[in-house]
């Protein structure tokens, strides 16, 4: 699938690290290093503009590495990236750890999937179908 991008970071675009991958490393695009404190929050740019196709969107996730290593994840995890908009791609990144941590220009700090979605059209009903599960919630299906 092509998807149209607009590169005004000082970065080459993201890539697949390996055959198979399916997320694209982020960069972040910073004209300074920016620091996170314990539990703060920060947005940040890639310099990343798209246009994506209909019916798809891009998931922004957080890197595996970041976040065992250093405890940063993607606060709106996954956060989404709809096909109608145009603005510059971002990140909300927060650090769950106990230590400061500096983000550097050029760093690769989270990932993007582009997934395929469909959209429904709600059927009003009085009843929903019986299942085994029913209406059983959150630990309802037990440990194992």
């Amino acid at each position: 699938m092509k998807v149209k991008v607009i590169n005004r970071s000082r970065h080459p675009l993201p890539a697949y690290q390996t055959p198979l991958a399916a997320g694209l490393d982020l960069r972040a695009n910073l004209d300074a290093p920016v620091t996170l404190q314990p539990l703060e929050r920060k947005l940040i740019g890639t310099g990343l503009f798209i246009e994506l196709p209909s019916g798809y969107e891009a998931q922004i996730r957080p890197r595996s590495g970041l976040a065992y290593k250093h405890g940063l994840s993607v606060l709106n995890t996954p956060g989404t990236v709809d096909a109608d908009y145009r603005g510059e791609v971002k990140v909300l990144l927060v650090n769950l750890s106990n230590s400061s941590f500096v983000v550097e220009d050029g760093e690769r700090i989270a990932q993007m999937v582009v997934a395929k979605h469909e959209q429904i059209n709600w059927e009003e009903v009085n009843v929903l179908s019986e299942t085994e599960r029913g209406a059983g919630g959150y630990g309802s299906t037990g440990k194992a």
